[in-house]
């Protein structure tokens, strides 16, 4: 099959399963992804066939070497920590952090611009799928069935470059500035993934801007917390002999490039 071909079929097996088809003008190019995208968003972890996965996974790969994959060693050395700036689902590492909802299953709108619409996207049906065995197994466990703020979660990358995808719940302001407790929970989100990425001994971490899009954590704050809680972790690891990975500040705009750097630079 071409990308094409897969692509088609792919749009056709999810319509098939809502009852709907593709009609005489269906879209193409740009237009086809996007159904497809929007099929995948808004799809529930149900069970799905073998063929489907397959053809996805070849489609999934296909369309990440057509984007091109950074490698963790691109990342700039700052102020003692690593700082990079580009698609956080094209970079190949041990695991990149995802800002998750506390449904833990992804975003569920249609092509929405967050992060974490971007990531179950690239890593394909798996990704759902799995968060829901996750948190069935947190559940079993006695803890609860959603990720609580500050919480996080791990599953494996599927399609996506890296091999793990951590999961955390960051705070969502509500107020016109963060108040303690949204300060203490967005701490406590950055050292529960450096606690999982320790215990599963994983030698690089990729961190995204946890709440400062849809959850509206002041991005200078936001980083300053950032950068503070991941230093006094590192000191904190190294004293006690635990694990300490690599830490990469992912970065996608300019404007929140500037932050971090002078935040990093700075202290």
């Amino acid at each position: 099959m071409t990308q094409t071909e897969r692509l088609h079929w792919l749009v056709a097996y999810l319509l098939d399963e809502r009852d709907e088809h593709l009609g005489a003008q269906a879209p193409a190019g740009e237009g086809l992804y996007r159904l497809y995208r929007s099929l995948v968003n808004v799809r529930p972890p149900a069970e799905i066939s073998d063929e489907y996965l397959r053809i996805e996974d070849a489609y999934l790969q296909g369309r990440l070497q057509e984007r091109g994959i950074a490698e963790a060693c691109e990342a700039e050395s700052v102020g003692g920590l690593l700082l990079w700036r580009g698609d956080i689902t094209r970079l190949r590492t041990d695991a990149i952090v995802n800002a998750a909802n506390s449904q833990g299953l992804g975003c569920f709108v249609p092509c929405h611009g967050c992060i974490d619409n971007a990531i179950h996207t690239a890593a394909g049906t798996r990704l759902r799928l799995a968060d829901a065995e996750e948190l069935a197994l947190r559940s079993r466990h006695g803890l609860p069935s959603e990720l609580l703020t500050g919480d996080a979660m791990v599953t494996p990358g599927f399609n996506l470059p890296t091999r793990y995808v951590i999961h955390t719940v960051g705070p969502i302001v509500r107020g016109a500035v963060p108040n303690a407790d949204d300060r203490a929970k967005l701490a406590r989100c950055y050292e529960s993934c450096l606690d999982i990425a320790a215990m599963r001994g994983l030698p690089s971490i990729a961190f995204c801007c946890i709440s400062t899009g849809e959850f509206h954590f002041p991005r200078d704050q936001a980083a300053c917390i950032a950068v503070r809680t991941v230093r006094t972790w590192i000191t904190r690891a190294r004293e006690e002999a635990r694990p300490v990975p690599r830490v990469i500040f992912d970065v996608f705009d300019a404007e929140d490039e500037r932050i971090y750097r002078s935040v990093l630079q700075g202290s």
